[in-house]
């Protein structure tokens, strides 16, 4: 069987001059994996838009309804991090659609990967640190609704904890929310999640995947998840302008190959998501993500 993905890298959106999200990482990303032949052209697929409906099971009517129509105030573009535009909320839309169309696939086929999403700085009444809507979020919970999966489990190695995915599954003993992050980046007021891993900065590989390696287990044990969706931050890498950490090119792989073995011992399907990545050359971040979709490849071919 073969890796598919899903990519809203058409659905970009005006940044000012000098911005740090780096928007344009998405098509190269979505290029490198066709041109490496790491995907065939017919598994990339297009996302559709959200529908509302499944928008509304995170997050608040005010606030979906608001930033679509563009009426957020200044301080609440200034906290999420981008200016308003029409294109800004068609890719929200998008992004959100592809995880969950990812997270579908994977329980149907064992693995699939949104090349973008892991927006987990979102919370249900806000947007914040680029992130406007909680797409893992969102897809555990229409999957849910649908009776698809009864609980998840999500597991975030983004550098900066998913403060806004661990407030949206807080108390919800179906959701097992497992964070190891940054203890000193962003977000500056951590939210508890399940299970939480704070790091030193400068923390490298050996120290990262002796940690990982022993905290997998107990939480997918713990967990007991029927999903697991895996957000394979790029930004831990050692030259990463927002990460502090020094995880280097071979041991981000060898953290991606860990989890999804792991999951796949446990019989667990594995949706991801590339979430953050601010190298000082998108080249380098482009070359994590593209690792990570190799690795996952390889995995959907071993089924």
């Amino acid at each position: 069987m073969s890796l598919h993905v899903w990519s809203s890298a058409k659905y970009t959106f005006p940044l000012p001059d000098g911005h740090r999200f780096p928007i344009s990482k998405y098509a190269v990303l979505r290029d490198r994996v066709l041109a490496e032949g790491v995907v065939a052209r017919e598994d990339v697929h297009e996302p559709a838009r959200v529908p509302r409906d499944d928008l509304l099971l995170v997050h608040t009517a005010d606030y979906v309804d608001r930033f679509t129509r563009g009426e957020l105030t200044r301080d609440e573009e200034r906290r999420l991090g981008f200016p308003w535009s029409e294109a800004l909320v068609e890719r929200s839309y998008r992004t959100a659609g592809a995880t969950v169309e990812v997270a579908r696939h994977a329980l149907d086929h064992g693995i699939a990967m949104n090349l973008a999403g892991g927006t987990h700085h979102a919370f249900p009444d806000h947007g914040e640190g680029y992130c406007v809507f909680n797409d893992v979020a969102i897809a555990i919970r229409a999957l849910q609704r649908d009776g698809r999966i009864a609980r998840a489990a999500v597991v975030d190695l983004d550098v900066h904890q998913g403060n806004g995915t661990h407030a949206v599954f807080a108390g919800d003993e179906r959701v097992f929310t497992f964070s190891m992050h940054g203890g000193k980046n962003y977000p500056f007021h951590k939210v508890p999640g399940r299970a939480d891993i704070e790091l030193a900065d400068g923390t490298g590989d050996d120290e990262y995947l002796a940690l990982l390696a022993d905290a997998l287990p107990p939480v997918l044990a713990a967990a007991r998840p029927e999903l697991v969706i895996y957000l394979a931050g790029a930004d831990p890498h050692e030259h990463d302008r927002l990460g502090r950490l020094s995880l280097s090119f071979d041991g981000l792989a060898r953290r991606d190959t860990l989890v999804i073995e792991r999951c796949r011992e446990a019989g667990i399907p594995v949706a991801l998501t590339i979430a953050g990545g601010y190298g000082v050359a998108i080249d380098e971040t482009v070359r994590i993500h593209v690792e990570t979709a190799r690795i996952a490849a390889g995995f959907a071919s071993s089924r």
